[in-house]
């Protein structure tokens, strides 16, 4: 990952990714030792170019411990930055909206929270890896 203050960043661990064009969200999906923990990002939907994956990150976070815990981060950080860029009351909506989609597909194991996507995707990546 490239912030884009240029500051980069790698997980320790196997990781899945996941964007959706249409929800304000991405989710990483961290396979541990101790089980499957997820870091939610409430952020624009993704865009696709020929330079890089990109997408506006509003602070505000949900974490997600192997045990089932989730935990809203940053909720100060999202509204200093809110005060300072002055996000619109439609983008504060939006956000709300979709910490509550989120909140739904994970206590609903939906998409990337399903232990059923995690193996297959944790699979295939373990095929790719042997490959090279």
């Amino acid at each position: 990952m490239t912030e884009a203050d240029g500051r980069r960043w790698v997980t320790r661990e196997p990781a899945l990714v996941y964007f959706h064009k249409h929800y304000w969200f991405n989710i990483i999906t961290m396979i541990r030792d101790n089980g499957v923990s997820y870091y939610c990002n409430l952020a624009s939907p993704a865009v696709l170019d020929k330079e890089a994956l990109k997408y506006i990150d509003y602070d505000l976070d949900v974490k997600v411990f192997p045990n089932g815990e989730k935990r809203l981060l940053d909720v100060d950080e999202y509204e200093d930055h809110g005060k300072k860029w002055q996000y619109s009351k439609d983008t504060d909506k939006i956000l709300k909206s979709n910490v509550m989609t989120l909140v739904d597909w994970i206590n609903n194991e939906k998409g990337p929270f399903s232990k059923e996507y995690v193996e297959i995707w944790y699979n295939r990546y373990l095929e790719l890896s042997r490959r090279q």
